[in-house]
């Protein structure tokens, strides 16, 4: 193979490009074993010999290129093994072998994608130059390249990173109409959201995206899977309410397996731990990482605790370990509040599993972010539930119903919210009636009120 290297770089420069691309099909036709070397002289030949010259090069190595990709090697490891020496050799020259070094970089990110290296074909696309060279790479190409750098980065829950190249692709969107790809962008959106905790979004999001018909029916219901699982984890308070109820009347989720600790949820119903470990099995890593008790709020649940009297069988526990249990920690103190005028902080932190200082540490958190309306007694060391709350934070404006006229105060708490429940039953028969009605799915002889 060197002597005829040789003998073609003696020829004239018009004919050296023939002679060397007459080559290639030889090289690849040959025996495994000394495919990668002849390769490896042939391109270091024609990008590193300056008798060569550049068109010379550029065309060559176009072709070896063109050949790798049309899958004229079809042994994966070879064909990997082809594409990383190709590279190896002309990376150096990147500025005057650009296109084709992009083009072996869009082989090679293949090839590692097939293999599951999710990190390593991101970063093989992210030495791809998009911003200068011999040819403009369009926003939609860009953005392309970017967005699949974001899936890849996520599938090794890489999220900080993948949030970079999310920031990038969010400024070229505009550029595209291309659907695969915007919706594409909206899962990684959805994804990120995910990852960094932002549950009450990633919620909203992946729900939105469960009803797109364009994605696999399989996916979709994964996708509602996860808009439950995120609404769980979401931090208690109204407007975690309102996803749950969008979710609890989509007739889809009542095949999911999450659907029990998802209606538990929506109708203020206390969680048992049991019921928490199962759901924690359908958990990703990244949903079960461990959050850090603030020093402020550790001496305050310690504090507390010392001031109470001592109980062998209470709870040691000064918060919540995990996303999960601070979730549901949240959940059965907005739940308690339905079913009880007042707690001591002894009594929540029984329930809640924690010292009574943490109890009171988690009920002021929830009473300053306006998450749970009560007030707290420190002096009895009782938490006192506002019975008189607007009840359309978690039942009326939360499904989407509308509002409904408060109950007279007839001064017996119990009472007002029996008529409450009747007059919400009663707005939901009436909604699903009319839109009976606007459907023609209502026989003439029945008459509308």
């Amino acid at each position: 193979m060197e002597a005829k290297l040789s003998q073609i770089s003696a020829l004239s420069q018009k004919d050296k490009g023939p002679a060397f691309i007459s080559l290639i099909p030889e090289i690849f036709s040959q025996p495994e074993a000394t495919i990668s070397q002849n390769l490896r002289l042939l391109v270091d030949t024609v990008v590193n010999q300056e008798s060569v010259g550049l068109v010379v090069g550029r065309q060559v190595l176009s072709e070896v290129v063109k050949s790798l990709g049309e899958g004229t090697v079809s042994d994966h490891d070879l064909r990997k093994q082809l594409v990383e020496g190709t590279l190896t050799i002309v990376q150096p020259r990147i500025v005057s072998y650009e296109e084709q070094v992009n083009s072996l970089r869009f082989q090679l990110a293949d090839l590692l994608e097939e293999e599951e290296s999710w990190s390593e074909a991101a970063r093989v696309l992210m030495g791809i130059s998009l911003d200068s060279g011999q040819r403009s790479v369009g926003d939609t190409d860009k953005l392309k390249i970017y967005v699949r750098i974001v899936r890849l980065l996520l599938e090794d829950e890489d999220s900080v990173q993948a949030e970079t190249y999310y920031n990038r692709a969010a400024l070229l969107l505009h550029s595209t109409t291309d659907q695969e790809i915007i919706l594409q962008f909206k899962l990684c959106q959805a994804r990120i959201s995910d990852y960094s905790r932002k549950f009450l979004e990633a919620a909203s999001r992946y729900h939105e995206l469960s009803y797109v018909g364009e994605i696999d029916e399989e996916e979709r219901r994964h996708m509602l899977l996860a808009a439950v699982t995120c609404a769980v984890l979401a931090p208690a308070g109204p407007n975690r309410s309102r996803v749950l109820a969008s979710l609890y009347r989509d007739e889809r989720t009542a095949d999911l397996s999450t659907y029990n600790i998802l209606s538990k949820m929506f109708l203020d119903h206390i969680l048992r731990s049991a019921e928490v470990k199962e759901f924690e099995k359908t958990l990703k890593p990244h949903q079960l990482a461990q959050i850090a008790i603030s020093s402020n709020d550790r001496l305050a649940s310690a504090g507390t605790a010392v001031d109470d009297d001592a109980d062998p069988g209470a709870s040691t526990r000064t918060g919540p370990s995990t996303v999960l249990d601070r979730a549901v920690m949240e959940h059965n103190l907005l739940a308690s509040s339905n079913i009880y005028n007042n707690i001591t902080f002894r009594g929540l932190g029984a329930l809640l599993d924690l010292t009574p200082g943490a109890a009171e540490t988690i009920a002021r958190k929830m009473i300053e972010q306006g998450r749970l309306r009560a007030s707290i007694d420190q002096v009895d060391k009782l938490i006192w539930f506002e019975k008189n709350r607007e009840e359309d934070d978690a039942q009326g404006k939360a499904g989407g119903l509308g509002d409904v006229e408060e109950a007279e105060d007839t001064g017996a708490p119990f009472t007002k919210r029996w008529d409450n429940h009747i007059r919400l039953t009663a707005a939901h028969v009436e909604s699903i009636v009319q839109h009976l009605s606007t459907k023609g799915l209502l026989s003439h002889d029945i008459e509308v009120s």
